[in-house]
């Protein structure tokens, strides 16, 4: 009875993957058909992608353009020369409903630079970072915005690096910057 069971179980076995093929042709042959369709519109669609590429030169501005529009830039006299790793008190106004208050933020300037005297780039931007409480806590500015009412400088900050990024890792002692003579 053993070798009948055996001889049972083979046909069985055999019957099984000759069925599973036949369900895998079918949808094979459906795919075929789809993928032929398909072809045809990526032929109509690259003639219609080349006139948008002559029509992309001619609305980029022009280099005098760029340069008025950044002589227009408004520029902020309160913000006072800083570089990496300099300690400032950044005052921030707020609005809050009809009132306007100003929020003071004091810590290292972490990234960004600011030179008193050269234009004011509108995507320019700056992070401060402190230690309240016991968290870190980072804003980052663009120097052109007017909600900032004034940057000074209380330390100037002695670093190699112009992102100091590696601060967010230091605690205590670790995270302290020289500062320059």
């Amino acid at each position: 009875m053993t070798v009948e069971d055996k001889n049972q179980e083979e046909p069985k076995a055999e019957e099984t993957p000759v069925e599973e093929p036949k369900a895998e042709e079918t949808p094979a042959e459906e795919p075929k058909a789809e993928e032929t369709p398909a072809e045809e519109p990526k032929a109509e669609e690259t003639p219609v992608e080349e006139p948008k590429a002559e029509e992309t030169p001619a609305e980029e501005p022009k280099a005098e353009e760029i340069l008025d529009y950044l002589g227009k830039v408004p520029s902020n006299n309160s913000i006072d020369s800083f570089s990496s790793g300099d300690t400032v008190i950044l005052n921030l106004l707020i609005k809050e409903g009809d009132r306007e208050r100003v929020q003071s933020f004091q810590g290292n300037v972490i990234r960004g630079s600011h030179i008193n005297g050269n234009k004011v780039l509108p995507g320019k931007t700056f992070t401060v970072r402190r230690i309240s409480s016991g968290v870190g806590v980072e804003r980052t500015v663009p120097i052109s915005s007017p909600s900032i009412e004034s940057v000074k400088v209380i330390r100037k900050g002695k670093v190699r690096k112009s992102k100091l990024y590696y601060l967010r890792d230091l605690t205590g002692k670790k995270a302290r910057i020289k500062e320059a003579r």
